[in-house]
């Protein structure tokens, strides 16, 4: 399916790494007419333009889609760190990963919260030194990131600090001017109380922490406003003065922008040392392997893997 997509959506080349029987398998019970051939990745490219290529991991995938088998875990993880060798070898320009079933990686001694973090291990492993990996969420009509995200809302208000703020801010900026090519990004940062704590009547985050972090990202020459009202922030006109919404918790980022653009949001980790895209849903276990899953989200995280490289 990735293949055909290629001429209706002009998609960048790009490889597949996995067990080339599963690719085949999978396409034949979807009755897909995709030719496959497995490849090296410095031999990709050439191929891209007739089939679709597979560079094999050496894991063969024993599990169905939709039912997925903890045997898998060791291929899932290979796939991802054959993907961030390439980057470092300059085999390939970016990553775009797609969803994993952590419930299933831990099974098998997955040590990690998820993708960003095993990610940033792998960026320290390649590319040496420490990485703050952050999240965004991009779409043409908005892009966000969770200062915080998956932690229980009543641990927010501890984990939010300035240093936090600051150091998000930074790698933000520096990712946006780097990679998206916005000259001078706007950052605009959301309260974390009703009303943005309303002067200290509901709250004192913003005063005693947000708003210094700001004036302190003012001071490192980014362009920073804030912090403002959740409720009121994105809106067509409010979306229009910034470049991207960073806020306090997890669902007042992801809200909007899934309400907005739910089918062509992209997942994008910023301050690795390469790019990383990703679909912004789930495993869908429940529709996988039936064709009816809608692939806009994917063909989007490729087409913005291959524009910010």
């Amino acid at each position: 399916m990735a293949y055909v997509a290629h001429h209706s959506c002009d998609l960048p080349p790009f490889f597949l790494l996995s067990d080339p029987a599963f690719i085949a398998r999978t396409a034949a019970n979807l009755a897909l007419e995709i030719q496959i051939e497995t490849t090296t990745a410095a031999h990709a490219g050439d191929i891209f333009s007739r089939a679709l290529p597979v560079v094999d991991t050496g894991s063969n995938v024993v599990g169905v889609p939709g039912s997925p088998d903890p045997a898998d875990a060791p291929s899932t993880l290979s796939s991802i760190e054959r993907a961030v060798e390439c980057v470092a070898k300059g085999e390939a320009r970016a990553v775009v990963t797609n969803p994993i079933a952590k419930s299933i990686l831990y099974k098998a001694g997955f040590k990690h919260p998820g993708h960003t973090e095993f990610l940033a291990e792998l960026a320290h492993r390649h590319y040496g030194g420490d990485y703050g990996a952050v999240m965004m969420l991009w779409s043409q009509e908005l892009a966000v990131v969770p200062l915080t995200i998956h932690i229980p809302l009543g641990d927010v208000a501890k984990q939010l600090t300035r240093e936090l703020i600051i150091e998000t801010g930074e790698i933000v900026a520096h990712d946006l001017a780097a990679r998206f090519h916005i000259a001078k990004p706007r950052l605009a940062f959301a309260g974390l109380n009703p009303h943005a704590g309303e002067d200290g009547a509901i709250g004192r985050e913003e005063i005693d922490v947000i708003a210094p972090a700001i004036m302190e990202l003012r001071a490192r020459g980014v362009i920073a406003s804030g912090p403002f009202p959740a409720d009121t922030m994105f809106h067509k006109a409010a979306r229009a003065k910034y470049d991207v919404a960073l806020c306090p918790t997890h669902d007042q980022a992801l809200i909007p922008i899934k309400t907005l653009a739910f089918e062509r949001g992209v997942n994008v980790t910023l301050g690795l040392p390469f790019v990383r895209t990703s679909p912004d849903h789930g495993t869908a276990f429940d529709i996988a392997g039936k064709g009816v899953a809608d692939p806009t989200s994917l063909i989007e995280a490729i087409k913005l893997a291959g524009r910010t490289t």
